[in-house]
């Protein structure tokens, strides 16, 4: 296994390397160690570090706060505060630039090893989380056009091939739609907007803020509801997509 590369931002030289030390009685590698803010980001930057150590109380025009936002930036790496401040202002600042770790000084080499460890692995899986994310997103978007008839959905940890004939309606839950098909229903990280203009408006109707049918599984209208073939639920018709509802469907 690797070593992790770690890099130490800290202005008390006995301090820096007391835990420079540490590391590598560990099995770390350390990158390097800054002891202001802008030889901080600079450096941050050319080494490329998997972790970064990061003493709040610098001294310099830029506290450790201030860093972390920075670096945010133009790379994606964990950082571990330490500090030997634990009220709650700095707690409120530092928690801003969503920190994988908060070691008080003084402090003892197993809750170093601990905490990165645990920082690492956390940013690793929020890492695999996002791309995963922006994948079935750019898939649900379909941006370059092809493939119009299908989307493809997460469940169970598989993409799913799904028709868009197969979608009986989309329901919207906070942040999230749930496509809904005969045999099983999809959750999505998306929009009605987004999900409205993928389906287009051939097919499919909005019938409410809430809900997108598809037309050729209404079944019938009762009062302010449609009926789908199949389903048991009661879908709302809001009262502004009412008559764009029937003039959707083919009346006597």
């Amino acid at each position: 296994m690797e070593k992790l590369n770690i890099f130490i931002v800290e202005d008390e030289s006995i301090v820096a390397k007391d835990i420079q030390n540490n590391l590598i009685k560990l099995g770390y590698n350390v990158l390097g160690i800054a002891n202001n803010g802008k030889d901080a980001i600079e450096q941050i930057k050319e080494t490329n570090p998997d972790v970064v150590l990061m003493d709040i109380m610098i001294k310099g025009d830029l506290t450790g706060i201030e860093v972390a936002e920075q670096i945010r930036k133009f790379v994606s790496v964990p950082v571990i505060f330490l500090t030997a401040y634990a009220d709650e202002s700095t707690l409120s600042r530092a928690k801003v630039t969503e920190p994988y770790g908060y070691i008080l000084k003084p402090f003892k080499e197993i809750d170093l090893h601990s905490t990165i460890e645990m920082a690492v692995y956390k940013h690793q899986k929020d890492s695999a989380l996002q791309k995963e994310r922006d994948f079935l997103y750019s898939l649900v978007e379909n941006k370059d056009g092809s493939q119009s008839d299908i989307l493809f959905v997460k469940a169970n940890s598989r993409l799913v091939k799904v028709y868009l004939k197969d979608i009986y309606y989309v329901e919207a839950l906070k942040d999230y739609v749930i496509i809904n098909t005969q045999y099983a229903r999809y959750t999505v990280h998306s929009t009605m907007k987004d999900i409205e203009k993928k389906l287009g408006t051939i097919d499919f109707i909005r019938v409410h803020r809430s809900y997108i049918v598809r037309v050729e599984k209404i079944q019938a209208i009762e009062n302010q509801t449609v009926v789908l073939e199949n389903e048991k639920k009661a879908i709302p018709v809001g009262g502004s997509y009412r008559d764009e509802l029937l003039g959707k469907l083919n009346l006597l």
